[in-house]
């Protein structure tokens, strides 16, 4: 599967400017009709925006994704706010939803957990023969969300609006969550400037050694891997380096 990540300079709460633009990408990608699976960053269409109504997703956002998953036969992952939580939406080949994973650590130093709802379910859906937990941004911070489904886990997808002054630590943590559940892990983030936050991008996937699969860097647009995900890949792995077999489960006093 050839996965490709959009990372962009997303206007403020400025849903059809960002379609537009979204539109605009997508067609100067020398590489579209390759692509498999598109994946977008967190609040895909507004912005990282506490304005809950500017980030609510009405049936023309949700139609604006599936029109281009139908078009150019593509699967698709999305963010955005849906009665009141802040999702990592995806959807297939048809425009069908595939699954709708709701943020379960919100960013209460920034103030979300106060205006938005805690998503509390751990969600594993399965993408043309790979199995996918999502998760979007803070939950990055947790090791202890990806770790336990490991054994059932092909593949991480973490939508974020991780700032640039830690973009440091959003590729660590990426290549981490990679390493110890050897499991490919892609995060995808925006571009741009919210209010004084910048964002520099820095999407990237990294297969179940570390290994890079796909580097978006710092620029804007549409970013293809160069290799396959292979469900395989992740199976050979595991069964060259059983680590997952020596977790313990230790209750600390």
């Amino acid at each position: 599967m050839k996965l490709a990540v959009c990372q962009y300079d997303i206007k403020w709460e400025d849903k059809e400017a960002n379609k537009k633009r979204i539109t605009e990408l997508f067609e100067a990608c020398p590489r579209k009709k390759e692509i498999d699976w598109l994946i977008f960053s967190e609040m895909t269409l507004s912005g990282f925006t506490m304005n809950t109504a500017a980030a609510e997703l009405n049936d023309s956002d949700r139609q604006f994704f599936r029109d281009l998953a139908q078009r150019n036969n593509i699967n698709i992952s999305y963010g955005g706010v849906e009665d009141g939580f802040n999702n990592l939406i995806s959807i297939n080949r048809h425009g069908d939803r595939m699954n709708a994973y709701s943020k379960i650590h919100l960013y209460a130093f920034g103030g979300e957990d106060k205006e938005y709802k805690t998503g509390s379910k751990q969600e594993i859906f399965e993408l043309e023969g790979l199995r996918v937990m999502p998760a979007v941004c803070f939950d990055l911070r947790f090791p202890y969300l990806f770790w336990k489904p490991a054994e059932k886990v092909d593949l991480y997808v973490v939508i974020a609006a991780w700032p640039m002054r830690r973009a440091e630590h959003w590729m660590t943590l990426l290549r981490a969550r990679a390493v110890e559940n050897q499991a490919y892990c892609v995060g995808v983030d925006r571009l741009g400037f919210e209010g004084r936050l910048e964002y520099s991008g820095n999407s990237m996937c990294f297969d179940p050694m570390g290994k890079v699969v796909l580097d978006a860097g710092t620029a804007e647009g549409l970013f293809v891997s160069e290799i396959e995900v292979a469900k395989e890949t992740v199976a050979k792995t595991r069964e060259r380096f059983p680590f997952l077999q020596e977790r313990k489960n230790l209750d600390w006093q």
